[in-house]
Order: C-alpha cells, then structure tokens, then sequence
C-alpha cells in the first residue's frame, strides 16, 4: 500500500538490541507536534505512538517506548537585523522504538520480527484506515473490548479462543476497574456466543443482587443468560470431598497421633463408601469416589475404636485415646450452625443427586443459563477456602471425565482470587490451590480454564499466574507489585509495565496470545454496571441517613444473612 510523503518523520541512526533508534527530521521552526495525514492530525513522537519503519531489508510495525531531544552543536547564523552572525544551537530529537511485528509483502502483519531494518530506514507515521487494515485481519468472531487509546477511532478485539483456551488474568489494583472490565468482558461473551459456560465466583455479590434482601436476583448480565446461586443452597456436600481434603479438614498434622488417624481414615472411608452404596453395583471404587456416605457412621467408628477395651474391659485396645484431638476437632466443625450446608446437607444426601448437582453447577439445570454465578458472600470468610476448593475441583472432575470436552469447554472466574489461592503455603489453602494450580497446569488438555482476577498480584499463587498466556492489566501503582507483574510478561512487551502506573481507569493494558499486539484498551462501560461503584461520601455525609436500624444489623449479624 503506497504511503504519501507527508507520512515520513525521520530515519533510523542507530540499532541496539532489539531497539531502533529514530532521528525525526526539523523544519524551519524547528521540530512539528503534529502531522495532517489526510483527514488525521496525527501527533509525532508521542508515547505508545505506532510507526512503519520501512527499507529494503524489513519493513516493521513499532512502538514509540521514549522521546529524547538534546543539543549537538552550536551554529553561526546571519542575521540581517545585525552586523554580526549569531550563534543557533542545533538540536536533535529522536525516538526510541521497539518493534512490535513484521508487516509482509502481502500486507499481513505478523508478531515478532524476524529481520530488522539498515541503518537509514525510514520512518513513517501511519494512518488509521491502514492501521485498522492491519490490525483487522482475521477479526471474523473476536470480542471487541473497547477503544485503542491512543486511536480512538479504532477497535480493540481479542480472539476468544486464546483469550480464554489459554487462562486469562486480569491485574490491577482497588478502583483501577477490574470488576467493571471483567463485566464488559461477560457481557460480550454471552450476546456474542449462546453456547458459553462459565463459572464465577462472586465473593462480595458485586454481580448478582436481591434488590429487597429476599426476592429473585438481579444482575449485570443479559436477561436469560446466568443463573445466580447462593453458594449455600448450591449445597457441595461434605461427601464429595477427597481422601486428602478429608484429612486437611479434620487431621491436625501437627498431633503426635496424626499418622494413626489418617491411615484409619482412609480405611474407614473406603469401607464407608462401598457400604453405603452396594445398591449400585460399582465393581470400581476408590476412597475417592464421589459417592455418599455417612459422616455420622464416621465419626461413631472413630469414636467406638478410640473407647474400645478389651478382656471386659480390663485392657485398652490398641487406638484407645488415639482419636481424641480427632473427635474433638470433628465436633467443633459439625457443631457449627454455619457448616450445615456442607456437613448437614438437605438435598444432596444420596449419590443419585449429584447428577442435578452437577447440571445447576454448570448451568444444564433447569432453567439452562450459559453463565453460573456462585455469591460467596453469605459464606464466612474462613469458609471460602473449603467451597472454593470443591468448585474448583467439580469443575475439573466434570470435563475430565466428559468424552466430549472439547465440544464443552468451561471457564471458571475467580474473583479476588488472592483471597482463597494465596502464594503463601498456609495450611488453611492447601486444597484449593491444588485445585486451581491442576487446573491451571492441566486444565486446557480437558477444555477447562482459568480466569483469575486480582489487586495483589505478588499475593496470588506463582503457579497459577506462570500458566496465564494472556493478561489485562489495569492500574497498579505499588512498585512490588509492578515489578512481579514486569517479570509475568512476555519480554518484548516487559517495558509496557512503566505504564501501568498512568492508565486511566477503565483502561487496561492487553498483552498476550489473544491480542494481535500489546495494546492499551479503552474499555466499553458495561451496562449494566456491576455493584462495585465507590460510596459517594461526600453526599452521603451531606445526605446521608440520621438513623439506622441497628437491631436489624445485629439480627443479620447473629444469623449470618447479609
């Protein structure tokens, strides 16, 4: 495509390292701001700005990462208002850029480079009628986030099948707008694809509300399009928990008696599982079956070899007192009014309803949604590691064992993912980062994915961030956490992290295998908004009630219903 001559700015003097360096070219009064380009003003040497650089040897897309301009000379210059010549400093400014892609011979711009350019190349600004030709290719069913920042005009899409088939993360920090990008994200996915599935989990109800406290959701998404479920009447019963997540709930490792206790568990659990369901004739069973059984009936065997005494009673049997802390631990959890939906399920208290389980966990239930949103926010904040964990893993289990992944892929959500999948090893999280590190390690071979959402990036598991090829990052201004992120990304697009200070809100920066090229997004305002908006404190203290209900707080409070 031929370029007018107006387009030319200056010449490559120097190339170091996989950077060029460009001279711009000075008029008569000195260096322009900006360029007309047909109908375009187009500014010239602007950060972030995207240039062609073009010679016989290569012909690039780049990026403009500095702008420096300095003194090289002094000149002598006449002057007809005076008998004597006066000295002019001769000024040079130049650019430095990084190339982003090769453009071929056939006008297809490709990532990477595989040829740079001689010295003397030139360099053009570039129109946007030909840089949305070459940003537009092969666009047939990508999602369009928003607006390039420095091109308003043009559109930002990303091709779906990368952005989700290989985990997404979205970084930023409190108020950048990651729950308002994650909500434009969704919103175009389910009007764009009717066969999505996703799962979220939704911990302070930003995406789905009850209005009055008791009536029908209401939500961000299309109508028709999610279901919304509280993660208590969702019901994940205790019994589908492993063999190892049944130790980290009850075993305190630390008891000098903990190894007796977890090879008696495991005996017991087997034996448990295969009595309580011979009606099934499953000839296949392993402890970690995800088949009923009865907690009762296992803590009354712990209990029963813990106080067993032989010879009438007059020797202890070979566990007497071994299973004390057990017992007690297991009391303190059963006891607990805010476990019963996990340890005294109403529903799911036989095998044969794990399929219904399962349909409204995916959102085959009735009615069938493509989106699933799992509100965490009833749950007790030292609960959610435990949920978080079994959804994690209902989700992998599920399209692991489906001959027909592929035509069913899932993508789980996971909101303020630092909170239940921390980098640090506490104990408290260990099921749930080996749920969401399997499925991020493994988890695009069954068609299931990640989607983690963060404002602490150095909080959140290495693992699960490593495996993300793709990240939309907004706002972050805390240094560690600017530096983590620096490290994450690809390294032709590391220096893109010096931005990520002055992006405004709403504005993402998309680097990964589903854009095209690391770009700076506008992104579209959801609507509607999810309910995550700021207090308005200043009304609010102008305005604001004189009184409240503080009974009904307490109430709410007492029973754990927000």
């Amino acid at each position: 495509m031929p370029m007018p001559e107006s387009s030319l700015v200056g010449r490559i003097t120097d190339i170091q390292g996989g950077r060029l360096i460009a001279t711009l070219f000075s008029t008569g009064d000195g260096f322009p701001t900006f360029v007309n380009l047909g109908p375009e003003k187009l500014p010239v040497g602007q950060l972030g700005a995207l240039l062609e650089v073009r010679d016989r040897a290569a012909h690039l897309l780049a990026e403009v990462s500095r702008s420096q301009e300095e003194a090289i000379e002094m000149r002598s210059v006449q002057d007809q208002n005076a008998a004597d010549n006066r000295q002019v400093t001769v000024r040079e400014r130049r650019l430095e850029l990084i190339p982003l892609g090769e453009i071929g011979s056939n006008g297809r711009l490709e990532p990477g480079v595989s040829r740079f350019p001689l010295i003397g190349a030139a360099v053009h600004l570039i129109a946007s009628s030909r840089l949305a030709g070459l940003l537009g290719r092969d666009l047939e069913g990508n999602l369009e986030l928003g607006r390039l920042s420095n091109r308003p005009t043009l559109k930002a899409s990303l091709d779906p099948s990368a952005l989700f088939g290989r985990h997404l993360a979205i970084l930023g920090q409190t108020g950048a707008g990651k729950s308002w990008t994650l909500t434009s994200l969704m919103q175009r996915v389910l009007m764009a694809m009717p066969r999505a599935h996703m799962v979220l989990l939704d911990l302070h109800g930003e995406y789905g509300w009850r209005s009055d406290g008791a009536g029908s959701y209401k939500g961000v998404f299309p109508p028709n399009t999610a279901r919304h479920i509280d993660a208590r009447e969702l019901e994940i019963p205790y019994w589908l928990l492993t063999y190892a997540e049944l130790v980290d709930l009850f075993i305190d490792r630390t008891d000098p008696n903990a190894t007796v206790q977890i090879a008696f568990l495991r005996e017991t659990l087997y034996k448990l599982r295969r009595q309580s369901n011979q009606h099934m004739g499953l000839e296949r069973l392993s402890v970690d079956s995800p088949i009923y059984f009865s907690i009762e009936e296992l803590y009354q065997r712990f209990k029963k070899a813990n106080e067993e005494k032989l010879e009438f009673g007059k020797v202890k049997g070979p566990l007497f007192g071994a299973f004390d802390d057990f017992l007690v631990r297991f009391q303190s959890l059963y006891n607990d009014a805010r476990y019963d939906f996990f340890l005294r399920p109403q529903r799911h208290n036989s095998s044969a309803t794990l399929e219904g389980l399962l349909r409204d966990f995916v959102g085959l239930g009735e009615p069938k949604r493509q989106a699933t949103v799992i509100d965490l926010s009833p749950i007790p904040v030292d609960l959610r590691p435990i949920v978080s964990a079994q959804i994690g893993r209902l989700a992998f289990e599920f399209n692991y064992w489906n001959p027909r992944r592929r035509d069913f892929p899932l993508l789980l959500i996971c909101e303020e993912a630092h909170q239940y999948i921390p980098r640090e090893t506490d104990s408290r999280y260990v099921g749930t980062r080996r749920a969401m590190e399997r499925i991020a390690k493994e988890g695009r071979k069954y068609g299931v994915t990640l989607c983690v959402v963060s404002q602490r990036p150095t909080e959140l598991s290495e693992t699960v961030l490593s495996q993300c090829g793709n990240y939309l990052c907004l706002r972050i201004s805390n240094a560690d956490d600017q530096d983590y992120v620096r490290r994450l990304l690809p390294e032709g697009a590391k220096n893109l992290a010096d931005m990520l200070s002055s992006l405004r809100r709403g504005e993402v920066l998309a680097v990964g295998d589903a854009a095209m090229l690391p770009s700076r997004i506008l992104v579209h305002r959801p609507d509607p908004a999810p309910a995550s908006r700021d207090a308005p404190i200043s009304k609010s203290w102008r305005e604001g009630p004189e009184d409240l209900d503080v009974a009904d707080i307490v109430n709410r409070w007492w029973r754990q219903m927000r």
